[in-house]
């Protein structure tokens, strides 16, 4: 299920499987330039990143992105597709659901800003990219099979939250992700593991 996935700095995720797709390309090394699909969760920098963006793109890209994000995105030359949480969308052979993101306590994702996750279903895979969030009435209900979730604290759920989180909707499989850049380090880490249950496998794909 994680064949060909990597993932890169915070919550910059890539899928390199028949079909190229990005999640929230941030500090990219390479210039790759091969993305058929990138996803932005929100349009914190990075998130949201320009810069990034220009490295992975190709002509043919499209780039899916929450309505709140237009005015960021509208020069990039790129197909758009804007979306709203809760709902499903078809993209090219993909389909997927949003998942709305917010803080329930903090000011940094208000709930009105409409930013969102995603589940995205690959090869009978249901593959859960929470972008920033703590644990909500939103994702408590998503059903997945392998979740990456944002673990460093202060901006999203910190290990204990998230870890709770991963209990809750049981995956088969989960990848803590938004940490050691910004906010968070490998205790955060350490932490989520010894708090996920048993019977859900914990991969650690981000490098820090």
């Amino acid at each position: 299920m994680l064949d060909n996935i990597e993932v890169f700095t915070q919550s910059s995720i890539k899928f390199d499987r028949e079909l190229k797709i990005y999640f929230d390309p941030y500090k990219i090394k390479n210039s790759y330039n091969d993305a058929d699909i990138i996803f932005i969760t929100h349009s914190h920098y990075d998130h949201l990143s320009i810069e990034d963006i220009n490295k992975v793109k190709k002509s043919s890209t499209i780039v899916v992105a929450p309505s709140s994000s237009s005015s960021l995105l509208e020069d990039i030359g790129l197909e758009l597709l804007f979306v709203e949480p809760n709902k499903s969308y078809q993209v090219g052979c993909i389909s997927f659901e949003t998942v709305r993101a917010y803080n329930n306590n903090k000011e940094f994702h208000p709930i009105t800003n409409n930013w969102v996750g995603y589940v995205i279903n690959l090869n009978n895979t249901r593959y859960y990219i929470a972008g920033d969030t703590d644990m909500t009435q939103d994702n408590i209900r998503v059903k997945c099979d392998v979740a990456f979730i944002p673990i460093g604290g202060k901006f999203t759920m910190d290990a204990y939250e998230a870890a709770e989180l991963t209990n809750k909707i049981k995956p088969k499989v989960v990848v803590p992700i938004h940490y050691g850049s910004i906010i968070g380090s490998k205790d955060d880490e350490l932490k989520f593991v010894e708090q996920i249950n048993k019977d859900i496998e914990c991969r650690i794909l981000l490098k820090i």
